[in-house]
């Protein structure tokens, strides 16, 4: 066998960032067989290399600030995680509520209310893509206007 084993694989992969059991796996899938890789990704969870609820958490922390929690939950299932397992590291992980985040991210963004219905819209686009809810992009939308004096909706 030429090139690197399947753990120094595992290892390299780990090393850059945490992964998901099912990423780690899907990496790895082309590199020797399914028993093998199984393996090599029970060995890493024995050695507590890989950890889907600590790579969750980080993943978590590190997006927070710019995601609403529907595009987290997307983000997490994605990268194979289980859904009890996303629940629990949102209900556990988010400091700051929903409505505070989505607050900061428009203020990155913005910084100055929409002026007519048109840009209304392109910033409640935005922040619906951002994963905030309906419900929420209007409430900070209306916040910011009403602080304005102005109705653009």
């Amino acid at each position: 066998m030429t090139g690197p084993s399947l753990r120094e694989r595992a290892l390299r992969h780990l090393a850059r960032r945490d992964h998901s059991r099912a990423e780690l796996a899907r990496k790895l899938a082309p590199h020797g067989s399914a028993e093998e890789v199984e393996a090599v990704l029970d060995r890493m969870d024995e050695l507590s290399l890989q950890s889907d609820a600590r790579m969750a958490a980080n993943w978590v922390r590190s997006h927070a600030g710019r995601f609403g929690r529907a595009r987290l939950q997307s983000e997490l299932a994605h990268r194979g995680l289980p859904s009890e397992l996303i629940e629990e590291t949102l209900d556990n992980d988010l400091v700051a509520s929903e409505l505070d985040r989505a607050r900061a991210v428009w203020q990155a963004k913005f910084r100055a209310a929409p002026a007519d219905a048109r840009e209304w819209a392109r910033q409640a686009r935005f922040l619906h893509a951002r994963g905030f809810s309906a419900e929420l992009v209007r409430a900070v939308l209306r916040e910011k206007t009403e602080n304005t004096g102005e109705n653009a909706q």
